[in-house]
């Protein structure tokens, strides 16, 4: 590994005056010393950046609110490494994340490599996060070294199915970025991100199972913190039709038919929420509207497919 290579860290942020200290301490404090901090303060109206002034080794950009995606594309015009790591403001890395990624990154010459991590339960004590993920169980198989490498048809299927890697847990090369993150998403602008760099070439990623950072939860979240309806309407709805509009030249039949089906499916649970939970009667019908548009057929297999399941986690609870 070159120990010259600087690796530019990204912290976008918005009031999170209460935490952002601990983010920026986490990334201050990495063992890997070749470091550019950049924290782009994305309109916060609390104190952030008078708590920063303790810090006079990062980087400061205030900017008007334009939402995580935003502020993470003006980290990255103002980046001077050549290797990225975006690090949300209310998470923290342990002292050999960036060590530890950006070796396995270098000596391999991948694109992107993610990291496991310590992740905040509501209640209770935090949980190893990717130890049950069913997408990635698959390829415990291959670790070796405490690495996973992954194949580019695995790489290609992984990402096309979830996003197993929110933005604190990868390290990229800055030359693979294509487009940089989608400021008109509304949640999975890292996901697109990535999604974009797998289609637009042979990404070549690899993941640790070792947990090289914590994810704290709080109501805030852009993810972690809002209700299931929520997820559903702007990562499962509407950034899933934004994805396919966008995509769609780079994808084969079989790749935008699962996107298709996962959006109509998506339709189908948001518009029994609406009936059931909020007795928006319109608004449901509306939704299953769209869905039938697109296809009939699938939509009345995803009706009760989808109050069976809604029925099977509530006995379960």
């Amino acid at each position: 590994m070159d120990i010259q290579e600087l690796v530019t860290i990204i912290i976008p942020t918005y009031n999170r005056a209460a935490k952002i200290l601990d983010a920026v301490k986490s990334a201050v404090e990495q063992s890997y010393p070749h470091t550019q901090i950049i924290v782009i303060d994305d309109g916060s109206t609390d104190n952030t950046a008078e708590l920063l002034k303790q810090y006079p080794q990062i980087e400061y950009y205030y900017k008007e609110n334009g939402g995580q995606a935003s502020a993470r594309n003006y980290g990255l015009k103002n980046s001077k490494g050549t290797i990225i790591a975006s690090l949300d403001s209310d998470d923290v890395w342990y002292p050999d994340f960036l060590s530890s990624c950006v070796e396995k990154l270098q000596s391999e010459n991948l694109d992107f490599v993610f990291a496991n991590w310590d992740q905040d339960a509501k209640q209770g004590d935090t949980w190893n996060f990717l130890l049950n993920d069913p997408f990635l169980k698959p390829y415990f198989k291959k670790e070796a070294n405490g690495w996973i490498n992954l194949e580019y048809t695995e790489t290609r299927d992984l990402y096309l199915n979830a996003c197993p890697s929110p933005s604190s847990s990868v390290v990229l090369r800055k030359s693979s970025i294509v487009s940089g993150w989608d400021e008109q998403i509304n949640i999975g602008d890292d996901w697109c991100l990535y999604l974009e760099m797998i289609l637009s070439k042979e990404c070549k990623v690899a993941f640790t199972m070792n947990k090289l950072w914590h994810k704290r939860i709080d109501n805030n979240n852009v993810y972690d913190g809002r209700k299931w309806s929520e997820i559903l309407e702007f990562l499962y709805v509407a950034d899933l039709k934004k994805k396919m509009s966008r995509f769609k030249h780079l994808l084969t039949r079989l790749e935008l038919k699962i996107l298709q089906e996962r959006y109509m499916a998506s339709l189908v649970e948001l518009s029994k929420h609406n009936l059931i939970r909020e007795f928006r009667i319109f608004t449901s019908l509306n939704l299953l509207g769209q869905s039938f548009a697109m296809n009939i057929p699938y939509t009345l297999k995803a009706i009760p497919n989808v109050f069976i399941k809604g029925l099977q986690n509530k006995i379960k609870k």
